[in-house]
């Protein structure tokens, strides 16, 4: 099944983290996506036109998060908008980074 069309789940805290591999190949599904803090975090940087698109983009982010019930990390400003994705729960990643990676992609795609 596709990220796409998966949800998030809730992770218990001995929930493991998935291996730097298994993070690398769901990389490929989510373009534009790296990962820092040894395979343990995603980020994107968005760039917009002005203030107003950057936090557009941001309050359409902040409804998939509350519909999935998992929360990035977003920094914005004028022209830009930044978020990290992990699962703090299991200090590292899971399926669900991925699932909302693919989800907030979607948005740039629907622009």
């Amino acid at each position: 099944m596709a990220l796409l069309e998966k949800h998030c789940i809730a992770c218990k805290k001995d929930t493991p983290a998935l291996s730097r591999e298994r993070a690398v190949e769901l990389c490929k599904e989510i373009p534009g996506w790296g990962m820092e803090d040894e395979a343990k975090c995603l980020i994107r940087s968005f760039r917009f036109k002005n203030f107003a698109e950057a936090l557009e983009f941001v309050c359409a982010v902040a409804v998939i998060a509350e519909k999935e019930k998992h929360h990035p990390d977003i920094t914005f400003g004028w022209g830009y908008a930044t978020i990290l994705l992990s699962t703090h729960s299991i200090k590292g990643l899971h399926e669900n980074d991925f699932i909302m990676a693919a989800k907030i992609n979607q948005l740039t795609v629907a622009s």
